[in-house]
């Protein structure tokens, strides 16, 4: 099951007890705000992507969107969501639950900006009722991040 792999992860550096695992679930962005008591920016969504024959994971901010341009502009390929069975197959982690921990091999994890306006934000953990709070640090280092890029946009906010 995936929140083992994710845990079996998280449990290499000490860091087990921080999983959240909840009654609910937390499939969505509002779902797992609700679940966390937080923003629906502050849940950090990982999205998939393919690319070539497998994928790239892009983490980002509860409220941002992707942006068709950037994303071509920054990896060269239009941006194309493989489907949940692929998804599972591809990253080991199903759809709701999809995280960069714990995931196979060859998968390139990519930060966006839109995460940055946060001190801490809360991934899931490889199910659809889990997560883990961390800060954009520790989210770099136990994602294996590749870089910070720039790909989505955010919503504008309504005029008063």
């Amino acid at each position: 099951m995936s929140i083992e792999k994710g845990r079996a992860y998280f449990r290499q550096f000490g860091m087990e007890d921080r999983v959240m695992e909840f009654e609910v679930s937390s499939a969505t962005v509002e779902l797992a705000a609700q679940a966390v008591g937080v923003e629906g920016a502050r849940i950090c969504k990982t999205l998939s992507f393919k690319k070539d024959d497998s994928c790239i994971l892009i983490l980002a901010a509860g409220d941002a969107r992707i942006d068709n341009r950037k994303f071509k502009d920054t990896f060269g390929i239009k941006a194309k969501m493989p489907t949940a069975d692929e998804v599972l197959e591809m990253v080991g982690h199903p759809v709701g639950g999809v995280c960069p921990f714990g995931i196979n091999e060859g998968i390139g994890v990519y930060l966006d900006e839109s995460l940055k306006r946060f001190e801490t934000v809360f991934p899931a953990v490889g199910s659809g009722n889990s997560a883990i709070e961390l800060n954009l640090e520790e989210l770099f280092k136990y994602s294996n991040a590749i870089e910070w890029v720039d790909v989505c946009k955010l919503p504008i906010p309504e005029a008063e």
